[in-house]
């Protein structure tokens, strides 16, 4: 954990909130209802939207497997950061294209 980040509080001392519980105690579900409808950050998901999730296609899935690849490769494209499986699967897939145009000109 990062020390400057991270703030202890002292024993016996309850973190204040700004929310007014009471207030929100009062209200009725169809205040509730309505103020959830007038935030424009309010995302309720339709039957029709539910739906249509599932006809979003990924051009090319993916398949998990196992392989090995030489401790040299994987420690090399690893130290490149985070989506280096990503990359090595660009590699081969530019190798892929590379050997099916050369074939069809063969």
């Amino acid at each position: 954990m990062n020390a400057k980040r991270t703030k202890r509080q002292p024993a016996g001392r309850a973190r204040t909130s700004l929310t007014d519980w009471k207030r929100l105690g009062r209200q009725t579900d169809r205040q509730i209802a309505r103020a959830i409808a007038d935030d424009p950050g309010t995302f309720e998901e339709s039957a029709a939207w539910i739906r249509d999730m599932g006809k979003l296609a990924v051009p090319n899935p993916k398949e998990r497997l196992t392989v090995r690849f030489d401790a040299d490769m994987v420690a090399w494209f690893r130290r490149q950061g985070r989506g280096y499986q990503t990359r090595m699967n660009e590699v081969l897939r530019s190798y892929y294209e590379h050997a099916r145009k050369s074939k069809r000109r063969a």
